[in-house]
């Protein structure tokens, strides 16, 4: 019963998302061919909101559900790691027209053929966790 603010939040997200057509698959096809500003606008604005939210943990020594304080670590320096993460990220999101959040949303609006991709990411996902030990970090 607790958990069903985190549910409500999830489905208002999910709303959200969609009516600002940000799973639709011609705006990230307009994003990619720098066609439109929408969805740069989109990444943008969550960018900043982000960072602020962020920066308002860290300052206010805010606490988790559990009364813990939140601890966000500072990231590592290394330039690599992001470069690649980057382009393996945007490469799979060009391809197949969406990233890991709006595949749920898909999902739940009755595009069951994205399916397959969710399936694709938690198997590639299972792989890097069983490689992760292997590579650079």
């Amino acid at each position: 019963m607790k958990f069903i603010k985190f549910l409500l939040v999830g489905v208002v997200f999910g709303i959200v998302l969609t009516k600002s057509e940000a799973v639709s698959w011609y705006r990230i096809y307009e994003m990619f061919h720098f066609q439109s500003f929408h969805m740069f606008g989109i990444i943008m604005t969550a960018v900043v909101v982000g960072t602020i939210g962020v920066q308002l943990i860290k300052r206010n020594n805010v606490k988790d559900i559990t009364g813990q304080p939140i601890v966000i670590p500072n990231k590592d320096k290394g330039f690599t790691g992001y470069f690649v993460g980057g382009i393996l990220f945007g490469l799979g999101w060009g391809l197949v027209g969406t990233c890991p959040g709006p595949m749920y949303i898909l999902i739940g609006a009755g595009f069951w053929g994205i399916g397959v991709v969710l399936l694709g990411a938690l198997v590639g996902t299972y792989f890097y966790g069983l490689l992760r030990s292997k590579l650079p970090h």
